[in-house]
């Protein structure tokens, strides 16, 4: 028998996207004969009503029974009445931030339930349609550089006009992974001045490409990349040393936009007080790691601020200020992983022998399988 999907409404004030849209209902009920239970209301912020989910084939029910189902979709970490209601015959699938709320997993093992974080896919290229966490990094790079450009009192473009030529606004991004370039690419189309950092030397090429310059520091980051393709933590004093390296370059910038994050570690610092102090009046500041506490030392997570006249912006969910294409690509992500996971028959089949179900399979039968879970929660035990 076919597996049950259920897709509940978001938990969270600030969430606007829907985990699925009609047209994927209508995809994987085409493809698996899944039977899809859409929570009443779960697309409304997305443009999406109930009566277009009906038409895609899925059922609307309450919030409730949506949760009951089989396979579980949700874009946040489940609420912890909904945890200890799971049953050891569901599985979560979502994003469940298993390294910076391990917790989450450890309730969901207790449950006897499956978790399937889809921040653990792997960065291969056979999973590349599966990354949910590239497709939501463009979007917040995207959204960073128009945040920033509205905030700025300047033009981003060189404007030459009868009263005068302006020039164009400066504007450094520090951190070239997906959110980054898309943050690059973004400002340069508006005409901006465009430098990217990044302790990779290897990004040189990616951000030059761009249009942008490279902006080199006098530190050694040779083995600052991981095997997963995401940046290493720098050692303790190297960390110390990128701030101020970076200081003079964000004096001259009239937009910082700082993506640097490493999962499951709070985010490193790479503006301090001083920098912000040495940038001219009116300077904005936009700190893509505000969830994991921010790179700028005076960053409040879900707030804008304004410290020293340099208005610095803590967005903690970006790609929900575009729900339309967010929630598209976010359903995306999710019926690839499922045209994956699930049997012809439309059950769940999980091949732990297989790289990407292995690698995003975080707990089942009541294990906590991955071990950097494992870890964190041994070490907030100690």
């Amino acid at each position: 028998m076919p597996a049950s999907l259920g897709v509940p409404r978001a938990a969270a004030t600030d969430e606007t996207r829907a985990a699925l849209t009609p047209d994927v209902v209508e995809r994987l009920q085409d493809t698996h004969g899944v039977e899809i239970r859409v929570a009443s209301g779960v697309g409304t912020d997305a443009y999406h009503t109930d009566d277009d989910y009906e038409a895609a084939g899925a059922t609307v029910v309450s919030d409730d029974d949506a949760w009951g189902a089989d396979i579980v979709l949700t874009l946040a970490p489940p609420p912890p009445e909904r945890r200890t209601a799971l049953s050891d015959e569901q599985a979560v699938l979502g994003l469940l931030q298993p390294l910076d709320a391990p917790q989450v997993l450890a309730d969901i093992a207790k449950q006897g339930a499956t978790a399937l974080p889809m921040e653990l896919v792997p960065r291969i290229s056979r999973a590349q349609s599966m990354d949910v966490l590239s497709a939501m990094s463009s979007l917040a790079g995207y959204r960073a550089a128009l945040e920033a450009a509205l905030r700025l009192p300047k033009f981003f473009p060189l404007m030459s006009t009868a009263a005068g030529t302006i020039r164009p606004a400066s504007v450094l991004v520090v951190g070239a992974g997906v959110a980054g370039l898309q943050a690059i690419a973004t400002a340069k189309r508006l005409g901006a001045k465009v430098r990217g950092y990044d302790i990779r030397d290897a990004t040189r090429e990616e951000i030059e490409s761009l249009g942008a310059s490279f902006v080199e520091l006098e530190l050694d980051t040779s083995l600052s990349e991981g095997d997963d393709g995401y940046a290493k933590e720098l050692e303790q004093a190297k960390q110390e040393r990128q701030p101020e390296l970076l200081r003079p370059h964000i004096a001259k910038s009239d937009v910082v936009i700082t993506t640097a994050l490493i999962p499951g570690r709070p985010a490193p610092l790479v503006i301090n007080e001083a920098a912000v102090k040495d940038m001219a009046p009116g300077s904005v500041v936009v700190d893509l790691a505000a969830p994991n506490g921010g790179n700028c030392a005076l960053t409040e997570p879900g707030e804008t601020v304004t410290r020293h006249d340099v208005h610095i912006m803590g967005p903690t969910n970006l790609p929900a200020t575009m729900p339309v294409h967010a929630s598209e690509l976010f359903a995306n992500t999710v019926r690839a992983l499922l045209d994956y996971l699930l049997n012809d028959d439309g059950t769940l089949a999980l091949d732990l022998d297989d790289e990407v179900a292995d690698a995003m399979c975080a707990v089942h039968n009541g294990t906590i399988r991955n071990e950097r879970v494992r870890s964190l929660l041994d070490t907030s035990a100690a």
